[in-house]
């Protein structure tokens, strides 16, 4: 949704405000990780479906669709809509796709779509006005293609993808893609995944991309992909869901090539199995986890110019990096900040860090388990104020700085 740029430059800005007052110094975890949740908010406008004239498809006009961004929770009030959480969807007035071999089935209008049948070789189109929203509930559908995506979305303001309880949907893409849509799922503009069933994605490039914002809430998702399984151009946001992904690209990966203001990650809750052959979760700006499961194995694990790790449960097993704060972004300073959460890295041998900061670093809570022969690394500041710190087995009150992964000794350590 293309407006929803300002409203992530503005997260991006409260952000980068947040980590430099926290570098001046930290006096407690309870007000750094406040901070840091706060900052992570991006805005939602309140959305209503509208139809638009003429379509391929005849679809029914959306009815008693309209979304708002009065969820229960204040922290995802403004991250999702009502709609986006929502599992279900209203299928009073859906319209039945069923796709047959070869189709090109088009969507000019918003509404919702019922997807079913199986067939190669076929595309589903989503060119509709820019304030559409656009549902497709998968019911059983499977699209097998050999050089184009199974869902395009040329123009909407927002689509989502619902799998319908109990099913299992495949979309597969198997050799070169003809034009520059090169995912299995492709879409211009804001994609929604939820639902309560199964979708296999597989894909000779990347899996599913967005040129806009992603978001996760729901449903088993199974992601196989040559480049990266889910990317996004200004965010990634997830609140629930199953995510199994294998990726020989970045397994989360959110980047604005003409814009490094833009991709971030944000992760309020679901379940991750990253294996991946770059870095598990990629993003310019920020990569926050909030809740939430992560299991990744990849070479790195989280990478973005900042990395704000305040809860939930991340098991890093890497190659190279386990956790890296690097300069994606001129917007803001680099920083690795832990408030809380059960962080477990294991790293390979070799000039390896567990803990990678090439600016600050900021530890407040949280249990952080590492096992490295490096296990922190930074180049800027360090602020140990708490949290349990176990290094190869043994627990431990200071950070000690190791410089080149290995190789070059240890520098001053920061007591706590």
């Amino acid at each position: 949704m293309k407006k929803n740029r300002l409203a992530v430059t503005a997260a991006v800005l409260l952000l980068a405000a947040s980590v430099l007052l926290s570098a001046c110094g930290i006096t407690g975890s309870d007000n750094n990780t406040q901070s840091a949740e706060n900052s992570a908010k991006t805005s939602a406008s309140t959305d209503a479906g509208k139809g638009s004239s003429g379509t391929t498809a005849s679809p029914a006009k959306q009815n008693a669709q309209a979304e708002t961004a009065s969820y229960s929770s204040g922290e995802e009030s403004e991250l999702f809509t009502e709609r986006d959480l929502a599992q279900e969807a209203d299928t009073d007035d859906a319209e039945t796709i069923t796709v047959s071999d070869g189709a090109a089935i088009t969507i000019t209008e918003a509404g919702v779509y019922i997807l079913t049948g199986s067939a190669e070789e076929a595309c589903v189109t989503v060119d509709a006005e820019d304030d559409a929203k656009v549902q497709f509930v998968l019911d059983g559908v499977s699209i097998v293609n050999s050089e184009q995506p199974c869902i395009l979305v040329e123009n909407a303001d927002k689509v989502f993808l619902t799998s319908a309880e109990g099913s299992e949907n495949v979309f597969a893409v198997s050799g070169s893609f003809a034009g520059d849509e090169d995912a299995a799922v492709f879409s211009r503009d804001d994609l929604v995944l939820n639902g309560q069933g199964t979708v296999t994605v597989s894909s000779s490039e990347d899996g599913i991309r967005t040129n806009d914002d992603l978001k996760l809430t729901g449903g088993a998702w199974y992601v196989s992909a040559s480049g990266s399984a889910l990317k996004a151009h200004d965010s990634i946001l997830a609140d629930g869901g199953e995510y199994f992904i294998t990726a020989g690209s970045d397994g989360l990966h959110a980047e604005d090539n003409d814009d490094d203001t833009f991709g971030s990650i944000v992760i309020e809750g679901g379940t991750f199995d990253i294996d991946a052959g770059d870095d598990g979760v990629h993003a310019t700006t920020t990569a926050t986890v909030n809740d939430g499961t992560l299991t990744i194995d990849a070479a790195e694990g989280i990478e973005a110019t900042q990395v704000i790790l305040n809860g939930g449960t991340v098991t890093v097993r890497a190659t190279d990096d386990g956790v890296n704060a690097g300069r994606k972004s001129n917007a803001l300073s680099v920083k690795i900040e832990i408030n809380g959460g059960i962080i477990t890295v294991v790293m390979g041998s070799g000039d390896t860090d567990a803990v990678d900061s090439n600016g600050d670093l900021v530890i407040t809570g949280g249990t952080i388990d590492i096992t490295a022969q490096s296990p922190f690394d930074y180049d800027g500041g360090c602020t140990y104020t708490g949290g349990t710190i176990i290094v190869n087995g043994s627990q431990t009150n200071s950070v000690t700085n190791q410089m080149m992964g290995g190789r070059g000794g240890f520098g001053g350590g920061r007591p706590m």
